[in-house]
């Protein structure tokens, strides 16, 4: 006769390789989805997968972007891009997009929305602005206000906005996709560092080679492409990778190197204000999914080493701004991952 206690051992053993199982089977989709929306936003913007992975991986960690790059690169038809990509439903009909032209005259209920007073029925009723969206593209943020960039502020960092006496949720998926030109500083607002701290990454895309540029050229995919891109996805497979890069691994002593790293920028030299624990958390996860979509259910010290300057540079106030917060990050990161001992 077996004994019990035995039998009980195995229902538990069975019960964790099922759920090793789920999870393995969790992360594997959560991949081959990113690989999905990432080969169909080739289809539009060309020769820059490195960038586009960058994009889905903040996608996946829940947070928001800032491309700071000159007019013509794709940034609008990008954000367009990853829209029609996601279904809203089983229909096929895609998320809701919405884009915001920032210009010195927009006030904060214009993005938020306001209440309106109904005269049939004697009462306010809410009349919801642009970023009850599921994709937003914030265009030319810096040249508002910053009343209205505030405004941003609490959207972007709590999925609500509040109007009045009243508070409104937003949809689960909500992903911010902000542009700044660097060129142009006339008439613009620079960006206070409470809200460059709720962009997960800031980031360029850079001009394309030329042979991809003749390409773009002959195909012209922002006009023939763009309008014609179905969806590849489900909305609620978006929150299902979102829930997936919670579970993947991260060493201890790489979790230690991304807290030495925002650290080290509070006593640096050049810096007048460091990282705060926001930026150390924001690079671990953002190194979680980036591990995801490179098809992996670890994080690697290459990972931090490689998105530290994308994720805690524009967190810093330089003393200096002569002097590259990129760079500081960089030496930074590559110093304290040095440390590490395997």
């Amino acid at each position: 006769m077996a004994n019990p206690l035995e039998r009980e051992t195995v229902k538990e053993d069975t019960s964790g390789s099922e759920a090793m199982a789920e999870l393995k089977g969790m992360l594997k989709s959560a991949h081959e989805l990113s690989e999905k929306i990432v080969d169909n936003l080739e289809r539009v913007i060309r020769g820059k997968r490195n960038v586009l992975e960058l994009l889905v991986s903040a996608l996946f960690a829940g947070g928001h972007v800032l491309i700071d790059d000159v007019p013509g690169l794709g940034k609008t038809t990008l954000a367009k891009s990853i829209a029609n990509l996601i279904a809203a439903n089983r229909r096929g009909k895609p998320v809701t997009f919405k884009r915001i032209q920032f210009t010195p005259d927009l006030l904060p209920y214009d993005i938020t929305g306001v209440d309106i007073f109904d005269p049939e029925n004697r009462k306010f009723t809410f009349s919801p602005g642009p970023v009850f969206a599921n994709i937003l593209l914030a265009d030319e943020i810096n040249r508002t206000t910053p009343k209205v960039q505030s405004a941003l502020l609490e959207v972007m960092a709590e999925n609500q906005v509040t109007v009045g006496n009243r508070t409104y949720k937003l949809d689960p998926l909500f992903f911010v996709i902000a542009t700044e030109n660097p060129v142009e500083m006339e008439g613009t607002y620079p960006l206070p560092l409470a809200q460059l701290d709720r962009f997960l990454i800031r980031m360029e895309i850079g001009y394309p080679d030329f042979k991809t540029e003749i390409e773009i050229i002959n195909d012209d995919p922002s006009r023939k492409v763009l309008p014609v891109l179905k969806p590849v996805c489900l909305k609620e497979e978006i929150l299902r990778a979102q829930s997936a890069m919670e579970e993947v691994h991260c060493d201890p002593r790489l979790i230690e190197a991304a807290v030495s790293i925002s650290a080290s920028t509070r006593k640096h030299r050049a810096v007048e204000l460091g990282v705060s624990p926001r930026g150390s958390l924001m690079l671990v996860r953002l190194a979680k999914a980036y591990a995801l979509v490179s098809g992996r259910n670890y994080v690697i010290d290459q990972d931090i080493l490689d998105l530290a300057p994308l994720c805690l540079a524009h967190r810093l106030k330089m003393k200096d701004i002569k002097v590259n917060p990129l760079k500081i990050i960089r030496e930074i990161a590559i110093s304290e991952i040095s440390k590490i001992k395997y």
